[in-house]
């Protein structure tokens, strides 16, 4: 018969078994905090903080230079803002700079990654060039740039001058060409980094799955839409989804470059809210702009993120 254990005798059992077929190394949750409290502490302080603040901030009536007492007035910032023309078309500027910017910026990057991981000479060399812009500030960026197209010597009327194209034309200035001229800039700028990243991607891709799809008779277009891309997949989404959130919020490159003209241009939101900010003194209503934005840009993301999951789960 078998011989009855004490309650506690068999308690103490059970958690030192249970203790034994813990994983080597895993923490509890309370050891778990501890750890990460370092690099939770700097994200609260410098990210949630400020922008729980520009939120109470936009459900105010604050400005520069005021000595009144700062107001709760509701929603009133926000209802101004629908009836704000201006800002609505810098809100369409900064969708067609978006789009204009990110997908050319993948597909160019894309390109460029695949080339780079083929088995060239000099590869190094080329890998280590693809990179220079992400080494240049933006400002750097701008101001080189706006050599390029400067009207009278700039690289680029030098050249149609030479082809016999014309030239002279002030590319910043125009109505209809400062646009698709900050548009090329922001792509050349962005490259670098998706190109890293998708060629990252490509190199994790096992070289024994292409090796079979050619012995199988698949040509390039199919090794690519059958091997290449589902691995590539995930970084491909990751690098566009960030790549997206970067250029809504895109700042100082257009600043340097046109500051918004000609006559409102390529004033994007965030340019928008910056005048209304710092040149007006509206701190307020620019506030209640990046809620706005803060929102949009939430949505946009979500819907791409959920069409491209879904997409992935069908393929």
């Amino acid at each position: 018969m078998d011989t009855p254990t004490r309650p506690g005798k068999g308690a103490d059992s059970v958690a030192s078994v249970a203790e034994a077929r813990r994983p080597a190394g895993r923490v509890s949750g309370r050891g778990a905090w501890f750890l990460v409290l370092p690099a939770l502490i700097p994200i609260l302080l410098l990210s949630a903080g400020p922008l729980l603040y520009g939120i109470l901030l936009a459900f105010t009536d604050a400005q520069s230079g005021r000595t009144a007492a700062t107001r709760w007035i509701g929603a009133l910032n926000f209802r101004d803002l629908l009836h704000d023309t201006l800002f609505w078309e810098s809100f369409r500027i900064g969708l067609v700079w978006a789009a204009g910017v990110t997908v050319p910026q993948f597909l160019l990057s894309l390109g460029l990654a695949l080339l780079l991981d083929q088995r060239l000479r000099l590869r190094w060399l080329a890998r280590a060039l693809a990179i220079v812009p992400w080494a240049m500030p933006e400002v750097v960026v701008g101001i080189m740039w706006r050599l390029v197209y400067n009207p009278d010597a700039g690289v680029l009327n030098e050249t149609l001058r030479d082809l016999g194209l014309g030239g002279g034309r002030d590319w910043l200035s125009g109505l209809a060409t400062a646009l698709p001229a900050v548009i090329v800039v922001g792509v050349w700028a962005g490259m670098p980094q998706t190109t890293v990243a998708l060629l990252a991607g490509l190199q994790n891709t096992p070289r024994e799955l292409h090796e079979a799809a050619a012995v199988d008779g698949a040509g390039a277009w199919r090794r690519f839409r059958t091997v290449t891309w589902p691995a590539l997949r995930p970084v491909a989404l990751a690098i566009t989804a960030l790549n997206l959130i970067w250029n809504v919020n895109s700042f100082a490159l257009v600043y340097v470059l046109t500051s918004g003209g000609p006559g409102g241009r390529t004033r994007l939101p965030m340019l928008f809210a910056y005048e209304e900010a710092f040149r007006y003194g509206q701190f307020g209503y620019a506030a209640a702009m990046g809620c706005v934005l803060v929102a949009v840009v939430s949505v946009l993301l979500a819907v791409f993120l959920a069409g491209r999951l879904r997409g992935g789960e069908d393929a």
